[in-house]
């Protein structure tokens, strides 16, 4: 045997007359849902987000930045101020001389607005669009 060989040996010998030890296996949680400390729950939230890779769709009406240009700003204004100004008209109908609602129906271009009285006092609002038969209802106080 050559003097490498032997020191291989020796050092293999020592290795195998070395007494191993083993310590007892304990799970400890990571997650704070699971008995982990509770001061991982944001980092944990963290490497989540940086891993998400689904996007939520943008909706067209927002720039790049998320803000609507001043262009969409005022036709939504003008939109909104449109359809007060369609709802008052609506509402000057069925409104009676006292000023408080009055069963009744009112057409409008769009729209079909039935008014029913509930009892109690109260009545039944109930909206229906007539393109596509879609309706929306809520409860008022009559008197």
């Amino acid at each position: 045997m050559n003097t490498s060989n032997r020191l291989v040996c020796v050092v293999l010998a020592g290795l195998l007359a070395m007494q191993a030890s083993a310590g007892e296996l304990v799970y400890v949680p990571v997650n704070p849902l699971f008995g982990g400390h509770p001061l991982n729950g944001q980092n944990l939230l963290g490497l989540a987000q940086v891993t998400n890779k689904h996007q939520e769709p943008q909706p067209e009406r927002l720039d790049q930045f998320g803000k609507s240009s001043p262009l969409q700003q005022f036709a939504e204004t003008l939109e909104r101020s449109i359809l007060s100004q369609l709802s008052s008209a609506a509402v000057s109908r069925v409104m009676g001389p006292n000023g408080a609602l009055q069963p009744g129906t009112v057409e409008t271009g769009n729209f079909l607005i039935t008014i029913v009285d509930a009892g109690g006092g109260m009545l039944t609002i109930t909206t229906t669009d007539k393109a596509t038969g879609a309706s929306t209802s809520f409860q008022v106080g009559g008197q």
